[in-house]
């Protein structure tokens, strides 16, 4: 054993950083239910700011626990989201990910798109909660889908991460969500990643399953 002296129980080292996070971060007045989404973000990250990024819009909770609590299928735009995934609070539900289905390489090849957009066409959208924590070509090529008239999905998770095309595709993104009724959570500007989009997701698979914080 090392002389370091550092916290050891999984239940102490939780409840410590909760602590910590609740100390950093005014969460008055929020909403239950996001405010459990903010704390986990920042759980994810380990950087109180996030919050000052998060927004959403049409009851994202309410519609992610019903969906979630139906059974909903989860669409994640890569497989790091889909294994980020809690499997202990989403054992009812279908995780998802196209990325590797067979002639979506060689289709986004033929087309000079990114694999991830090209695997948003194979989604069955309707009633689906979905999750895009990598890649903001999927997160266009969702929106060019549904304003081409495909099923809505029960809630989007809109966290892709990047320099070129993430604050753009979540604003845009917003801006359909506002307009459509799609309840969305996003996190505006170039901040994102499959951390903390999954730490979203499970926070609202932890409501729907019953758990407490």
């Amino acid at each position: 054993m090392s002389g370091y002296d550092y916290l050891r129980d999984p239940a102490a080292i939780e409840a410590a950083s909760f602590a910590a996070i609740d100390a950093a971060v005014a969460l008055t007045g929020w909403e239950p239910g996001m405010a459990r989404v903010a704390r986990r973000l920042v759980h994810a990250c380990g950087d109180p700011a996030v919050v000052e990024r998060l927004t959403w819009v049409h009851d994202p909770v309410t519609a992610g626990r019903q969906a979630l609590g139906r059974g909903a299928a989860v669409l994640c735009d890569v497989e790091m989201v889909r294994h980020g995934l809690s499997r202990r609070f989403l054992a009812g539900n279908p995780l998802l990910c196209h990325l590797h289905d067979p002639g979506v390489a060689e289709s986004a090849r033929a087309r000079g798109w990114t694999r991830s957009m090209t695997a948003v066409d194979q989604w069955e959208t309707q009633g689906a909660v979905v999750v895009v924590g990598n890649a903001p070509t999927a997160l266009f090529r969702l929106l060019e889908r549904l304003q081409a008239g495909a099923a809505k999905p029960a809630l989007v998770i809109a966290m892709p991460v990047g320099f070129i095309g993430a604050a753009e595709s979540k604003e845009a993104a917003l801006e359909y969500a506002r307009d459509s009724g799609l309840p969305l959570i996003a996190l505006r500007g170039r901040v994102g990643g499959s951390a903390l989009a999954c730490a979203a997701l499970n926070a609202i698979a932890r409501m729907a399953a019953g758990v407490a914080e």
